[in-house]
């Protein structure tokens, strides 16, 4: 069999990998958007770099955007397999995907206005909620820790990762003239001791792996005094600037961490008594299917459950439904905090909260994730002194605050326990994938002296046998 790389090669989001058999089928894990990438993203998104309709199976790792944000696109240009992920990821994905359409439709509204004014054909957006909503049809749920078959010769099966709800590792076992090869995918690994959701799982060795690097040479802090990190931006910029908190954060998983930690910081009576607002309606149904899903939550929080039935809810807190509300937040005078998507602060009604303050000194932007480099996040956390929002310049007067221990993605040390249940040696290769490729030679010289010995980044298409 082969392998392909179409995403998230030498970059950190796209993630598409293809597997072709002996025998001519092909098995594609994720099919993610491409977010960030300035003026290239629309291109990358647009050129699987592989016929749709040629492929036959799917598996999905988990449902953030940038590992399922294409499949209406895929099945829009032919695809018609299944696509198998676990059920908290079936659900996800079903919010996600069709509010990812929502948000391709509009964003080409716009830009075919401006195509209209100077004169130019309009343009088509890469799917519709239409695309989205047939593309759902074919996802299969499948449960945690069940082998189940792919097709004649190939067994698969889902290990928690531990990223988010419903993450997921694949597991390939593929049998061709008789031999069988193993293959592990690791999706997004999460961290170890995570605040809310059960640790990644030991996994079958393996005889080649695809694994992400996103922080291959990074340590985050410890989670705890991210939480007094929180509150001490809450207090000196509501309490002491009496200003606004503007939080990017995604709608899936940082959301969730958020308002966990804002309810332990309550029920400690720790949190200052500030409005606080979640202004995504995609937040409040990712916020809902998280709740229904406690399997997938750790001891701690399962014992929070027996006192408290819902951790993510708590005095001050408003949930923000219509647009309406969400531009009425522009002229509140009063000190609050906004939490709103994305993460990365390229979308969403977040965007229009930075451009609305980014200009006040007393208010503060706090990026509490990754940000790709050239998205606006990105660009602030890079100490940027103005930036571009919506085609307006802003000069950045705001504070701009990190918290980078909140990451949903593992460091260095989470890495190397994914991976300590694995000999070395039987390992015959690994690959290296969603990470920025200074961090993932930094971190394939550390598998070296760890004694995994071949080792590859490939770039994007690139395509090798495995034996």
């Amino acid at each position: 069999m082969k392998i392909a790389f179409h995403g998230a090669a030498r970059t950190v989001t796209g993630s598409k990998h293809l597997i072709t058999l002996k025998n001519g089928k092909k098995i594609l894990l994720d099919c993610g958007m491409f977010q960030g990438m300035g003026k290239d993203t629309d291109a990358l998104n647009y050129d699987f770099g592989f016929d749709a309709a040629d492929i036959d199976y799917m598996l999905l790792s988990h449902a953030h955007i940038d590992h399922s944000g294409l499949i209406p696109r895929l099945v829009g240009q032919g695809y018609k397999g299944p696509i198998y992920c676990t059920p908290a990821t079936n659900d996800l994905t079903q919010i996600l995907l069709m509010d990812s359409a929502e948000i391709q439709e509009d964003d080409i509204k716009y830009s075919n206005k401006k195509r209209a004014r100077a004169g130019l054909p309009p343009v088509q957006p890469l799917y519709t909620l239409e695309d989205a909503k047939r593309s759902l049809r074919y996802l299969q749920p499948v449960n945690y820790h069940e082998w189940f078959k792919v097709c004649d010769g190939v067994e698969a099966m889902f290990t928690d990762a531990g990223h988010i709800i419903g993450s997921a590792a694949v597991h390939l076992r593929v049998t061709e003239n008789g031999k069988t090869t193993s293959l592990t995918f690791s999706g997004d690994i999460g961290r170890y001791g995570d605040t809310i959701l059960r640790s990644p799982d030991v996994f079958p060795q393996a005889d080649y792996i695809v694994m992400e690097s996103t922080y291959g040479s990074t340590l985050h802090a410890d989670a705890a005094p991210s939480d007094d990190a929180l509150l001490e931006h809450i207090r000196q910029t509501c309490i002491e600037k009496r200003g606004k908190l503007i939080i990017p954060a995604f709608s899936v998983g940082r959301t969730q961490e958020l308002l966990y930690a804002l309810n332990n910081a309550q029920l400690k009576g720790r949190l200052p008594k500030v409005d606080i607002f979640v202004d995504s309606p995609l937040s409040m149904e990712a916020t809902q299917v998280v709740r229904s899903h406690p399997e997938c939550f750790n001891r701690t929080v399962a014992k929070i459950l027996e006192a408290d039935n819902d951790p993510f809810d708590f005095p001050g807190l408003h949930y923000i439904k219509t647009v309406d509300e969400s531009k009425a937040l522009n002229f509140r005078k009063a000190p609050c905090v906004i939490i709103s998507a994305s993460g990365m602060a390229e979308a969403g009604r977040v965007k229009h909260h930075i451009a609305n303050n980014i200009d006040d000194a007393r208010n503060t932007i706090l990026l509490v994730g990754y940000c790709e480099p050239e998205s606006l996040g990105g660009r602030l956390m890079r100490g940027a002194r103005e930036v571009s929002i919506f085609g307006t310049h802003y000069p950045v007067k705001a504070e701009v605050g990190i918290i980078r221990s909140m990451s949903a993605h593992g460091d260095y040390e989470d890495l190397r326990q994914w991976l300590s249940c694995q000999d070395p040696r039987e390992v015959k290769k690994l690959f290296l994938v969603h990470g920025e490729y200074e961090v993932q030679t930094v971190f394939r010289d550390w598998l070296h002296k760890k004694g995994f010995l071949d080792i590859e980044i490939p770039e994007r298409h690139y395509e090798i046998g495995l034996s």
